[in-house]
Formats: C-alpha cells, structure tokens, sequence
C-alpha cells in the first residue's frame, strides 16, 4: 500500500496541526486524562485521513470491448439523458458515488486520445443533487477511441470533496486504466455511454476502478 502524491500537502498539514493541538493542551493543562482523549483523536483523525490517501496497486486487465470503472464506489445512476455540453446527443449516463473511505484514484475507462480536457468551476451540492452535475465544480473529460467512438466522462465535487485535480489534456494519449485524476474526501463521476453499450452493472452495486467492467458493445 502506497500513499498517493496528492496526499503529501494535507497529510503534512495535518500532522503540523495535530501536533500543535496536542502540544496546547501538554501545555495549558496538568489533567492526564485529556492528554491522553487528544492523543487518542488526533491519533483516530490522521488514521482516516492517511487511509483517505491510500493508492493501493491495481493489476488492471484491458479490454478494448469494455468500459472499466474510472473510481471506486457505488453505482448510482444508471439512465437515459441528452449530454448537452459536448456530445450533444443522447447517451447512458453510469454515476459512481465515492464515499470518503474509498479510494479516489480516478482511471481512464478507455484508451484512445484525448479530445477535450475542461475544468468548469462551480458549486459545492452535495454530489447526489440532482443539478450537481451541472451546476457544481467539474471536470469533463472526453476520448476519442476507435471502438467506442467519443465517450465523455465527468468529475465532480461535492460538499465535502473541494479540490478536483485532473491530469488529462488534450491530445494526450490515454491508457486504460491509468490515472487520471485525483477527488479528496468523496464525489462523484459521470459516464456518458452511446445508446447501444451493454451496461454490465445495477444501481446500489459496489465497484472498484480499473477492475469493474461497466459496459461492453454488442
């Protein structure tokens, strides 16, 4: 288990305030039993913070037939909308929802090249709103692939997840499975699938990025 390099920044901040907190209260008082309740939370709260950050690795297997889960989570959404930013036409759209104990590597659900590479600031909804899609801080990310034709997907913040970063840019050649992105503490992403894809999944499944086979074509 590795810690991802997004993590680096918080975690330092992290244990520099925890530190500190701890230090205050070995300071401002001599009762042994609220130095050893801080150190015990300060001790619980970097714990879930660090496992937040926990990059574990994925033996990822490509199948250009599939679209593989981009994040860890639970399916969502599964439904027919009318993507009206780029693709302009009708699609599946396959929203994974990522709790603050998943982990939040996003991976590219395809291969090909990249065509277009946005980030849209905007709200903070919470991520199961539904004008969170469109309304809240996103990125769109869309690949051009011979298979599949354009396929567009989505990260999303929520009210928690505040940082969205995004490695994608156009032109750059995708690798299935790789990373892409990176959510703290919990959100969403969005797939926007052609009419004819085999969706693979339900809603309420559970599914890991780079392993779930989201969708196949026919």
């Amino acid at each position: 288990m590795t810690i991802h390099k997004e993590g680096k920044g918080t975690l330092t901040v992290s244990f520099v305030v925890l530190f500190i907190s701890n230090a205050l209260v070995q300071y401002l008082t001599n009762l042994q039993w609220l130095h050893i309740a801080t150190l015990a939370i300060s001790v619980v709260l970097y714990a879930v913070v660090l496992q937040f950050f926990r990059n574990p690795k994925r033996t990822v297997t490509l199948n250009p037939d599939a679209i593989i889960c981009p994040a860890d989570g639970k399916v969502v959404t599964i439904e027919e909308v009318f993507e009206d930013e780029i693709l302009k036409d009708k699609r599946i759209q396959v929203s994974i929802f990522m709790s603050p104990f998943n982990v939040h590597v996003n991976r590219y659900p395809i291969g090909g090249k990249v065509a277009e590479a946005i980030h849209h600031e905007g709200k903070f909804l919470v991520a199961w709103h539904p004008k969170s899609s469109t309304l809240n801080e996103r990125t769109t990310v869309t690949i051009d692939n011979d298979r599949w034709g354009k396929v567009l997907f989505r990260q999303i913040a929520g009210a928690v997840a505040r940082r969205i970063v995004m490695y994608s840019k156009p032109g750059n050649l995708a690798l299935q499975g790789s990373e892409y992105g990176f959510i703290k503490f919990g959100s969403r992403v969005d797939l926007f699938l052609p009419l004819d894809s085999e969706i693979l999944v339900k809603e309420g499944d559970v599914v890991k990025g780079g392993i779930t086979e989201l969708a196949k074509r026919p």
